[in-house]
């Protein structure tokens, strides 16, 4: 009786360990956009290929346990058996092929999905330009072309890519939007680069997947992908907030504070990003154009000469 009860205590148990994961949500694989569609593709495909080599040893390794049990008198004892070239034969060959497929297909998507190439729809539609900054622990938008900026929330067109340049002004974080897909470093002093794109409107969690210390848990963000329309009265919202990203301004927001509430910004200080960047590197940032290191007065110098 009491073993009746245990083993109903187990079965029980082993179903309540998988009611944690009723509350998950698999961003990465439901994805909305181009690159996520890609990462999908390249996960589930590398899972399968690995399954063909997993699931038969689990299965044999479970079934020769059974056939050559001790009770089992009928099974075939060959205690002179040492060698068997199909044997060999599938056991180097099967993993030997996969790796080759694995390989092939990680180089594909590693050099479609370098986060400097600019993506296929940019051929087309100029991207929207966003620059990004990691703080403790918040992150920080700012758009150059609109002359806004906001704090722990991204607001983005669908269908049009986005340009991003990534920095820090703190510790190293790693900025991700899993359900637009790639993740890559923010790091203090230098610029980073990647380029997404929403195919469908949605409001996607953000995040810094990389530990940076004490308010790491609240460093998220949301990413609101919205038709354009919609966009332009986002930007139009934030432009009539009083507050403004100034040299004032900037060094309160970039103290560290944990679970920082969004913020809109209507005017940011030109080259902000470039000062940022600067600061770590003897004034030093790298032209956006060329890929070179010039002093960030020639960099406000141009920008002046632009406008």
């Amino acid at each position: 009786m009491r073993n009746k009860y245990l083993k109903g205590a187990a079965r029980l148990a082993g179903l309540a360990s998988v009611l944690p994961l009723a509350g998950c949500e698999w961003d990465i694989l439901d994805p909305k956009g181009p690159v996520g569609d890609q990462l999908k593709t390249l996960i589930v495909e590398s899972t399968v290929a690995m399954l063909i080599v997993v699931v038969p040893t689990i299965i044999m390794a479970c079934y020769f346990a059974w056939k050559y049990r001790q009770t089992n008198t009928e099974a075939e004892y060959l205690p002179k058996w040492c060698h068997s070239n199909k044997i060999e034969a599938a056991i180097w060959g099967i993993p030997t092929l996969i790796i080759i497929y694995l390989a092939v297909i990680t180089y594909q998507t590693c050099h479609s999905l370098d986060p400097y190439r600019p993506l296929d729809a940019e051929a087309t539609t100029k991207p929207l330009e966003v620059e990004v900054v990691a703080l403790d622990w918040k992150w920080l938008f700012i758009y150059p072309d609109e002359g806004i900026a906001t704090v722990n929330q991204l607001a983005i067109p669908v269908n049009k890519p986005v340009h991003f340049v990534i920095t820090s002004d703190a510790v190293m974080n790693s900025f991700f939007i899993p359900r637009l897909g790639s993740m890559i470093y923010a790091m203090a002093g230098m610029q980073t680069q990647l380029h997404l794109m929403a195919t469908e409107a949605g409001d996607y969690l953000g995040e810094s997947a990389n530990y940076s210390g004490r308010g790491f848990s609240d460093m998220e963000f949301r990413t609101l992908a919205m038709p354009q329309d919609q966009y332009a009265a986002w930007v139009e919202k934030v432009r009539s907030s009083s507050d403004q990203l100034d040299d004032q301004t900037y060094p309160r927001l970039a103290a560290p504070s944990e679970a920082e509430p969004v913020k809109y910004y209507s005017h940011v200080e030109p080259n902000l990003f470039d000062q940022i960047v600067a600061k770590y590197n003897n004034g030093m940032v790298m032209d956006k154009s060329t890929g070179k290191m010039i002093h960030v007065q020639s960099a406000m110098s141009d920008m002046n000469m632009k406008e």
